[in-house]
C-alpha cells in the first residue's frame, strides 16, 4: 500500500536481522507498551531526561505523545523519524533519525532504545547499521553524529564497534546531578568502506525526500 499524502508511512529499512519501519498509529502502541515493561536496568538512566520512570498508563499515553508530536512538526528545516524496529512482526524497539538545516549540513543523528527483554542480543548494533544505511544511502548524509553518557556501556559499545571518531564531551543537566555526555561522528566515507553491507535494503525512501527539502 502506497501513501501519497504522508509517503513516510510505507519507509522500511530491511536487514538480515530486522526491519526498522516508521512508526505508524499501530506500531506507535506496541511500542508504548514495551515502554511500560521497562527499557534499561533499574537506577540506570541513559537519558537526559527520565521520561521512561513515568508509571503506568502515563508513560503510554506519553509515548503515543512524543510520536504524534514529532509527525506534526516535521519540517524540511528539522525533522525527526521515529522508526521500530520489528522482529517476526513485532516491534522490539526505537530508533530516531534527527536533523536540523539538512539539504545544506548534509548531518544527521541517531538515538535508540530496546525493550529490555530484547537486549544484549545484538539488536542494537543491528539498528544502527539499518539507521546509517537510510542516513548514508537513503538520505545522502555525509555525516552522522551520536552521543551517550559515560556510564552507558551497550550505547558506547555499539557506538566504539562501528568505527566512530570521538568528538569531545559535553556536560549536561541529567537530574539534579552533572554526567559527561560523550560525542562521536561518523564520516560517510568510512560509513562506505566500513560500515556498510549489502543485506542491507532500503525501501519507500525517494517519495518522502520533498518533504525533506530534498526534492
Amino acid at each position: 500500500m502506497t501513501h501519497p499524502i504522508w509517503p513516510f508511512y510505507d519507509l522500511t529499512v530491511r536487514s538480515s536481522r530486522l526491519e526498522l519501519r516508521y512508526v505508524d498509529d499501530q506500531l506507535a502502541v506496541e511500542l508504548a507498551l514495551l515502554t511500560a515493561k521497562g527499557i534499561h536496568e533499574p537506577g540506570s538512566m541513559p537519558f537526559l531526561a527520565p521520561w521512561s520512570l513515568e508509571p503506568s498508563p502515563q508513560i503510554e499515553r506519553n509515548t503515543l505523545r512524543s510520536f504524534w508530536r514529532r509527525r506534526a512538526e516535521l519540517t524540511p528545516a528539522a525533522w525527526t523519524l521515529s522508526l521500530a524496529a520489528v522482529v517476526d512482526g513485532s516491534a522490539i524497539g526505537l530508533t530516531m533519525i534527527s536533523a536540523a538545516e539538512f539539504p545544506t549540513l548534509r548531518q544527521f543523528r541517531t538515538g535508540s532504545w530496546l525493550g529490555r527483554e530484547h537486549q544484549g542480543q545484538g539488536f542494537g548494533k543491528e539498528m544502527r547499521l539499518a539507521s546509517l544505511h537510510l542516513g548514508f544511502l537513503g538520505l545522502d548524509a555525509e555525516v552522522a553524529t551520536t552521543a551517550a553518557f559515560d556510564d552507558n556501556g551497550p550505547s558506547l559499545g555499539v557506538t566504539r564497534s562501528l568505527g566512530y571518531e570521538a568528538d569531545g564531551v559535553s556536560l549536561l543537566a541529567r537530574g539534579d546531578q552533572a554526567a559527561r555526555s560523550l560525542n562521536f561522528r561518523m564520516t560517510r566515507d568510512h560509513f562506505l568502506s566500513r560500515v556498510r553491507r549489502s543485506d542491507v535494503t532500503l525501501h519507500g525512501v525517494d517519495a518522502c525526500l520533498p518533504l525533506l527539502g530534498l526534492a
